[in-house]
């Protein structure tokens, strides 16, 4: 057993025991709710409703991956000297970062085992895309993120609670979703962050997602999804100043089993907490379409220590090169 598996597997046995003690907490804190202090009691709309108005954000590695794993030096790595998972070193693409290139280690998020229980099949092509990170992942390319993977990422997003709907805004992307609190009709067409239908049991909000169109990534490991995703989501008030965030994931064509994933979300307490634009569009245009001009922008950079040389590919069946280069 090689030193990166067994430290996952020590990972991943510290996570079932967190997630243990979740469990545990979860029940205490349903039992302690009649006593609660009043300064710790969480905030109510006008209609009783917890109040969930304001600026939030997770603060976890989950953005990077939603399992456990150990540290790593890039999300893309290549074999060093000698042939074992931990002599791995930073590929050529991510080398120049150094350690800011680097991956931070977690428990993870994921429940029960702390594994996702991929199909055979579907596990193959979430190892090619950990592989191809850098080509494959939405991310990189500023498409909108998709739920669950808007709520983690490492960026503020504003809840704006109403009685028939509730609006979330996330600076990413200028991305945003609305939660109906009524049965309405769907999108014509399937989704980046799909449909959201909430509804009230006692002081959780439960929201059923649906319709997705299959693009979107859960994390930047390669985790991912079909058309056939289908969440539900739950948000139970902890304090003024927490909500308990768990999601059930359901997807038959690349999952063998409902998993679920959970954690807090915090209040941004400054008292100027805003989402502010990230506009992440135009900052990746070269990085997308750099190849369609006749003479390349982008194609050396020379440091103290290092040269890296740059030559852009065609991605294949790009049909947009052979038409700006007429």
């Amino acid at each position: 057993m090689g030193k990166g598996t067994t430290v996952v597997m020590a990972l991943v046995a510290a996570t079932m025991g967190a997630v243990v003690t979740v469990a545990v907490t979860g029940t205490a804190r349903e039992t302690q709710a009649q006593g609660q202090d009043p300064a710790t009691r969480p905030a109510r709309t006008p209609d009783g409703k917890p109040n969930f108005d304001g600026v939030w954000q997770a603060n976890n590695e989950a953005h990077w991956d939603l399992e456990a794993h150990e540290a790593r030096a890039g999300m893309v790595m290549q074999q060093g000297v000698y042939p074992y998972e931990f002599s791995q070193v930073p590929a050529a693409p991510v080398l120049a970062l150094g350690a800011a290139a680097g991956v931070p280690g977690s428990l993870g998020v994921v429940g029960g085992d702390g594994r996702i229980p991929y199909t055979a099949d579907a596990l193959r092509v979430k190892q090619e895309n950990a592989e191809h990170w850098i080509d494959r992942d939405p991310e990189l390319k500023c498409y909108l993120p998709g739920i669950p993977r808007a709520m983690y990422m490492p960026y503020p997003f504003q809840i704006s609670q109403g009685a028939d709907k509730i609006h979330m805004t996330f600076g990413f992307s200028n991305a945003g979703r609305v939660i109906h609190m009524n049965d309405v009709t769907g999108p014509p067409d399937y989704t980046y962050m799909g449909h959201s239908v909430g509804r009230w049991e006692g002081d959780t909000l439960v929201v059923e997602v649906s319709e997705f169109n299959g693009r979107t990534w859960f994390d930047r490991a390669g985790n991912f999804h079909s058309e056939a995703l289908r969440l539900t989501e739950r948000f139970s008030p902890l304090s003024p100043d927490a909500i308990w965030y768990e999601v059930t994931v359901t997807d038959p064509e690349t999952f063998t089993e409902p998993w679920t994933i959970a954690m807090p979300l915090y209040r941004r307490l400054e008292p100027s907490a805003t989402v502010l634009d990230y506009p992440c569009i135009q900052f990746a245009e070269e990085f997308m379409y750099g190849h369609l001009r006749r003479e390349q922008l982008v194609q050396r950079w020379e440091g103290e220590t290092m040269t890296v040389e740059i030559t852009r590919k065609v991605p294949p069946g790009d049909l947009l090169h052979e038409w700006y280069r007429r």
